[in-house]
């Protein structure tokens, strides 16, 4: 589905790091993002939907402290955080930290921290 043009959605995202291929491998093994060289030489990324797209860039400081906080949305939560410490990121906040929710935070092998969220069960 090619990616929708909708006035307010977030489209694109630059995730800082030191170390590009660190990165892209990282972001492609836990949530399955493709991962392609785009025309000017950059690595940058599409999610799973092909609705949001971005980039890594380098020379930028991590977001090693949540101000905004960008959440990957996942099917299983737990098994996200084993695919993120396997993959050599770590769970900076646990399953349950959020009260009510099914999220987790986790910080990426460039020092950047985002979300996991996975939709309560419906009842």
């Amino acid at each position: 589905m090619p990616p929708s043009a909708t006035n307010g959605k977030i489209c694109y995202v630059e995730i800082p790091t030191g170390d590009v291929e660190a990165s892209a491998a990282f972001y492609r093994e836990v949530f399955g993002w493709s991962i392609r060289t785009r025309g000017d030489g950059a690595t940058a990324f599409d999610d799973t939907t092909g609705q949001v797209s971005g980039a890594f860039v380098t020379g930028r400081p991590a977001m090693s402290q949540p101000g905004p906080l960008v959440y990957v949305m996942v099917d299983d939560a737990e098994a996200a955080c084993r695919a993120v410490t396997d993959a050599g990121g770590e769970i900076v906040q646990a399953i349950g930290g959020d009260p009510g929710e099914f999220t987790a935070r986790f910080r990426d092998p460039g020092g950047n921290v985002f979300g996991i969220y996975q939709e309560p069960p419906q009842t």
